[in-house]
């Protein structure tokens, strides 16, 4: 392959776009990778495109490995499919819906679940045809409320997504270890640090579930890990340590005066000196009522959450724990209509009486003793304890994770890192497959209920991730395996440095070398440095003022060590490097 820049349809750019928030957007914007059509929309240019096709290309390497078949299903896709599993209504905002011209439902496809199992369903009969995986390589649609970060959270993305088929539950763990060995494999070629964490299902339903994710300050996900026993886990997924109960005899419940205490802070420090309690922000219970709004239902449900005052509500975590409903904060207009709940004074005293779910943090076990409110203006009420004055309607994953938390593995702190989800699996079982009644006969002549499970990779996701990880203040620095060439020959400018960039160029084309060289006359040899360490490929080779000494500069773009090379061994070096 050999790319010559005087021809090819690329514009760098010296500025960065505005709308950039993360380096992959504006390096990639800038390099002329893409360019934006509309928010959260982009297109790819002939340099981006070789990006992407690297990276499905690698994807699909390892997908046909491991035994996977790859098929496609259409983008647009009818209502019923999604109806029949309840997602046409739980996917809520997030589902580009539309109509034809005779009013049919349609949407275009965020995921594929319903599809596969039908296809499935109508091809495979026998329990001798499973187990079977079938994958995609395909332009997915979700409407997001804040694209942002350019095609890191896109409105459309192109993503792999693959089921497999298994007879039981047993040939699903080994599906689902398949799968994880592959996407190891994956990420590792295409050259992405990453941690497998644990993490919810949420709209997708099923058990088992693990993200793959990228460590980036930039990232939208946050993560635990523990360094002690390797534990790591999305922070929506991580699981709160239970205490042991607390003490069988407390002081009687007390009603305490405490005016002018808008905050937690504020309550401790009064009751401290007013009330001698001698407490903490952890030993007050902070009661936060929020709104739950199912998919298809018009009316919401009254949730209070009870956490330790020194901790926020997490509402990332929230959503996961209330999916597929969607919580909405609790307006002044919402108080008004709930007298009972007396605003910044709740306590869960009276909750069960008012008919209000009540769920707590797990640290709030039987016998743990709080100072929360007394459900009158102005009082709180102390030696109010878990079993005794009041009993909550259950446990919620819903308080803030911080760096130190116990390791609900082995005890040990707990750091906390943001990252990028670039792939997700789960063990989904039958959720799928019940609706589309998807049975195999058995060897008995009875029917088999199959079990699946989905794994998906976000393969536009990962260009902007490699590009997240693998830059400097210059530039791109792209792996070899997923660069647009291995080599980019830099002709500096003199019409002799220009020929023999370009024969360069042609003999290492001609044994197999993806090449790119800067052939443009007219154009500065700083402009043609800044472009090569702006574009990214992981060698560079400069045929300067050397050439008259016979020399070249060969540049190694990630470390950025150079060398002079005698240009009678340019090619082989050069495609010794790229073999």
């Amino acid at each position: 392959m050999l790319l010559r820049m005087s021809s090819l349809f690329l514009r760098t750019l010296r500025d960065d776009p505005v709308d950039a928030e993360v380096p992959s957007h504006r390096l990639l914007v800038r390099a002329g990778y893409v360019r934006r059509v509309a928010p959260g929309i982009y297109s790819w240019l002939p340099l981006g495109k070789k990006v992407l096709e690297n990276v499905t290309r690698v994807i699909r390497e390892e997908m046909d490995r491991m035994g996977g078949q790859e098929v496609l299903f259409p983008a647009l896709l009818p209502r019923d499919y999604y109806e029949a599993t309840g997602r046409w209504t739980e996917y809520g905002e997030a589902l580009f819906r539309l109509k034809d011209r005779k009013g049919a439902d349609y949407l275009l496809g965020p995921t594929h679940e319903e599809m596969f199992a039908d296809m499935v369903r109508g091809e495979l009969s026998s329990y001798k045809d499973f187990p079977v995986t079938l994958y995609q390589i395909q332009t997915k649609y979700r409407d997001e409320a804040r694209p942002r970060a350019g095609i890191l959270r896109g409105r459309e993305f192109v993503m792999k997504d693959s089921y497999s088929f298994d007879l039981d539950d047993d040939g699903l763990k080994r599906s689902y270890e398949q799968h994880r060995e592959t996407y190891i494999r994956t990420f590792e070629r295409l050259g992405i640090d990453y941690r497998i964490c644990f993490a919810t299902s949420g709209a997708m339903g099923g058990s088992a579930s693990e993200e793959f994710l990228a460590p980036a300050e930039t990232g939208a996900d946050a993560f635990v890990a523990c360094r002690s026993c390797g534990y790591a886990a999305n922070a929506e997924a991580v699981i709160t340590p239970v205490p042991p109960a607390g003490p069988a005899e407390h002081p009687p419940l007390r009603v305490l005066d405490t005016p002018d205490t808008p905050t937690i802070q504020t309550l401790v420090d009064f009751v401290n000196e007013h009330h001698g309690l001698g407490v903490t922000a952890a030993d007050t219970l902070k009661n936060i009522v929020v709104k739950v709004r199912t998919p298809g239902s018009d009316k919401a449900e009254v949730l209070v959450i009870g956490v330790p005052g020194d901790r926020e509500v997490d509402f990332k975590r929230l959503e996961a724990a209330v999916a597929p409903g969607t919580p909405e904060i609790f307006e002044a207009a919402d108080f008004e209509r709930h007298p009972g709940l007396v605003r910044g004074y709740i306590g869960p005293q009276v909750l069960k009486d008012l008919g209000i779910t009540y769920l707590v943090d797990p640290r709030v076990v039987t016998g743990t003793s709080w100072v929360t409110g007394a459900n009158e203006p102005g009082r709180h009420a102390a030696n109010v304890v878990a079993g005794r004055d009041f009993t909550p309607d259950g446990t919620i994953e819903a308080a803030e994770i911080r760096a130190g938390d116990a390791c609900p593995q082995c005890g040990s702190p707990l750091s906390i890192d943001r990252g990028i989800e670039i792939g997700h699996i789960f063990q989904l079982g039958r959720k799928y497959s019940d609706v589309a009644e998807l049975d195999a006969l058995g060897p008995d002549g009875k029917p088999i209920r199959i079990t699946m499970g989905s794994y998906g990779i976000g393969v536009s996701r990962a260009v902007a991730v490699i590009a997240e990880q693998r830059h400097d203040e210059l530039g791109l620095v792209w792996p070899r395996e997923i660069a647009p060439a291995d080599v980019h020959i830099v002709g500096t400018g003199k019409d002799d440095q220009i020929e023999v960039a370009l024969s360069l160029a042609q003999e290492l084309a001609a044994r197999g070398v993806r090449v790119l060289v800067d052939d443009r006359p007219g154009v500065s040899p700083g402009v043609k440095f800044k472009d090569a360490e702006l574009l990214g490929m992981p060698t560079i080779l400069v045929i300067g003022r050397g050439l008259g000494q016979g020399v070249a500069e060969l540049r190694d773009r990630a470390s950025g060590e150079r060398q002079d090379i005698p240009i009678a061994e340019a090619v082989d070096r050069v495609a010794a490097l790229a073999s």
